[in-house]
């Protein structure tokens, strides 16, 4: 197994859709291997195959609760399904996430508090996932890579300036940049 490069905002795999997985072969479940080791090495809670350059419909995902339960999987060709949101602003102390594609940074964003995934695993057997509060907003910002939707494209207009910001400072809206975890700091 490898650490990937994470694509960082502006490469271009990172805003087009992915397209669906026709067979699972070895090299996808290699590829699975790896994202599973960038996102632990990251540390990250989930990683869409995007993020490390593969225009595929593939991520996993992984957290602990409270209890310290463990919730870990990968999820291929996913349909999701949300609750409608509640209205008002996100809570900043609630309701931030942050993304391995614009790292070291956290925003607030509203999320549906619940989800339904459907999809296969690497079996080729089906994964039904009903979840809410952090495992859906997991689950709804990985689905959203897989989409061409950085969860900053959702973010509301003073929060969008204050990420340009980051972006021209640290020189991340160019095709190509990436980050290694474990190996590059992050710039403050």
């Amino acid at each position: 197994m490898a650490v990937l490069p994470i694509r960082i905002m502006g490469d271009p795999v990172l805003h087009a859709p992915a397209s669906p997985v026709g067979e699972i072969t070895d090299d996808i479940r290699s590829l699975v291997a790896d994202m599973f080791e960038t996102m632990d090495a990251a540390p990250g809670v989930g990683l869409a195959a995007p993020q490390v350059g593969v225009g595929l419909r593939i991520f996993t995902y992984s957290y602990e609760d409270d209890e310290g339960a463990p919730w870990r999987g990968v999820v291929i060709n996913p349909e999701l399904w949300i609750r409608p949101l509640e209205p008002g602003y996100p809570d900043p102390d609630e309701e931030s996430e942050g993304c391995l594609s614009f790292p070291g940074e956290r925003f607030p964003l509203r999320r549906s508090d619940a989800a339904l995934l459907t999809g296969v695993d690497l079996d080729g057997e089906p994964v039904r996932i009903e979840v809410t509060g952090w495992r859906a907003r997991i689950l709804q910002h990985e689905f959203d890579h897989l989409d061409g939707v950085l969860y900053i494209d959702r973010l509301d207009e003073e929060d969008s300036r204050v990420v340009a910001k980051i972006a021209r400072k640290r020189k991340w809206g160019k095709p190509g940049a990436a980050w290694m975890p474990g190996v590059d700091d992050i710039e403050a």
